[in-house]
């Protein structure tokens, strides 16, 4: 029993902790080795504006008029050379207007239907009409930074590159409540993270907020895909090519607009990643490539399997072992774990009465997350995940791109 109890909380602390850790040293040291990061970011630096690729952004809508304006605005203000610059919206689906105010601006190319079949169909959709070097994704509810476009594609002077993704950016007001402060938190880490994996070897995923790839080398991915983003970066990387992250484009979008919104985003991203989990076989094979293995196991596997379960078994085991008289340290792991999980009860509650205390939403948030991979995996194995979209509600105020 006290083997399970170790070996349990080392997961843990592994994938929320000890992986971050890890990789911030071997990013370190593979910087003294070869100096390939400085290498590479001259290298995209030093492409010319002229001689950036043709480019076509494409932006999946679904009933979005409240904000698609905002989106087709900021979308047109994009920096990038005149001529190389494509635009493709899809609304399948959509019959709130979104459509109509699309078909308002000549320049971009609508794609319409009235059936909904899925953000995926939406996608194979517009790439049957791409025509250029990179395809952008992005979503209609995020603004992006004026410079995203040029950001992202300099880095495909590098053959080896094979996507691109930028940052995700969670706004969230002073009086944060509970989803908006911890959100934030989480993609302030997650970012971090993102940088070390992709200065390490490759990001492993993307998200479907702001990411780019070789038209060359898009691959279809079923139709029941949920998380349709990651899997399409991770079949790239799959390939051998490097995918890259990129903080100096960013997609800037709301916060959920409280917990319930959150955790229903959370399920169905958890339960893609068990569908992702079960489809990737070359990804977690260390003959294959060694260390996408690493890094994918460490940074997707983990946080979508076996860590959310340890956390139960860990504190139920814990529990055992203290009140059996097992040893001081197991008395004293105990009693953090109750502060840490009464912490979160608080922040439950003080979220429900619209109180801000942000250090507390931590760990509710961490909690929340859990538990939605758990309600994931339940999902996933039960009545399964449809792979139609469903709109998160998010805060009223939208965030500004630039």
């Amino acid at each position: 029993m006290e083997l399970v109890f170790w070996i349990g909380l080392f997961l843990i602390v592994y994938t929320y902790l000890g992986y971050g850790i890890v990789l911030y040293f071997l990013t370190r040291l593979k910087r003294l080795v070869t100096r390939s990061k400085h290498t590479r970011e001259e290298e995209a630096a030093a492409v010319s504006y002229g001689d950036l690729p043709s480019c076509t952004i494409i932006v999946a809508a679904y009933n979005e008029a409240a904000v698609i304006g905002d989106k087709i605005s900021n979308t047109l203000a994009l920096q990038y050379p005149d001529g190389k610059l494509s635009y493709c919206f899809v609304t399948d689906g959509s019959t709130d207007g979104t459509p109509d105010i699309i078909r308002e601006f000549p320049e971009i190319d609508l794609l319409h239907e009235d059936a909904r079949n899925g953000k995926i169909a939406a996608v194979h959709r517009a790439m049957e009409r791409v025509t250029t070097d990179i395809a952008v994704f992005t979503d209609a509810n995020t603004l992006l930074n004026p410079a995203a476009l040029v950001e992202i594609c300099k880095h495909y002077a590098d053959p080896t590159v094979g996507a691109v993704a930028g940052e995700k950016r969670v706004h969230a007001e002073a009086s944060a409540d509970a989803s908006a402060a911890g959100e934030g938190f989480y993609w302030k880490y997650e970012s971090a993270l993102k940088r070390w994996d992709s200065e390490l070897h490759t990001v492993v995923g993307s998200a479907g907020e702001l990411f780019s790839i070789r038209r060359a080398l898009y691959e279809p991915v079923p139709l029941d895909t949920v998380l349709d983003d990651f899997m399409i970066s991770m079949r790239i990387a799959e390939r051998g090519y490097r995918v890259v992250y990129e903080p100096g484009a960013y997609a800037t979008e709301m916060a959920s607009e409280n917990v319930g919104e959150e955790l229903k985003r959370k399920i169905r991203i958890a339960a893609g990643g068990i569908q992702s989990i079960v489809r990737l076989k070359r990804a977690p094979n260390p003959f294959a490539d060694p260390v996408l293995a690493f890094q994918y196991i460490s940074h997707r596997v983990l946080r979508w399997t076996l860590t959310p379960i340890m956390l139960v078994v860990v504190f139920i085991i814990n529990a055992i072992l203290h009140m059996g008289g097992a040893g001081m340290i197991y008395t004293w792991l105990f009693y953090g774990q109750v502060v840490f999980y009464l912490c979160a009860l608080v922040g439950l509650l003080l979220e429900r009465r619209a109180l801000r205390a942000k250090l507390l939403f931590i760990p509710y948030y961490f909690c929340v997350m859990n538990y939605a991979v758990l309600a994931g995996m339940i999902r996933y194995f039960g009545s399964g995940q449809s792979a139609v979209w469903e709109r998160s509600t998010r805060k009223a105020k939208q965030a500004n791109g630039g």
